[in-house]
């Protein structure tokens, strides 16, 4: 069963990698984003109350600890945040490239003018 888990984390790593890698940033990528998050945080929460039962589900799914189960959650949110952070800083720099190339030429002196 572990194996099985296993291959399913890794399959959801590269699943959710490629998706957010593959377009630019817009709606459905930040509703993606946000709906992660939330059931992060839920999940989180249950968690604190309900240690055992996070046990359980570690131990139904052959993982043993309910610790290595937020384990790996965390190293698969922690990748989603990674891909998604480097997605938004290629943004920002195609942003600024443009945004300093009309400066550029906005304030290049035109044929005639004086200087």
């Amino acid at each position: 069963m572990l194996i099985i888990v296993q291959l399913v984390l890794v399959v959801a790593v590269m699943v959710v990698s490629l998706a957010l890698m593959r377009g630019g940033s817009n709606a459905r990528h930040l509703a993606v984003r946000r709906m992660l998050l939330m059931i992060f945080a839920v999940v989180a929460a249950l968690s604190v109350f309900f240690p055992d039962a996070l046990t359980r589900v570690a131990q139904f799914l052959g993982i043993g600890r309910g610790t290595d189960l937020v384990l790996y959650g965390a190293v698969v949110s922690l990748f989603v945040f990674m891909a998604t952070t480097y997605q938004r800083f290629r943004h920002a720099e195609n942003a600024l490239t443009k945004l300093s190339r009309r400066i550029a030429i906005d304030e290049a002196p035109k044929p005639g003018e004086l200087v």
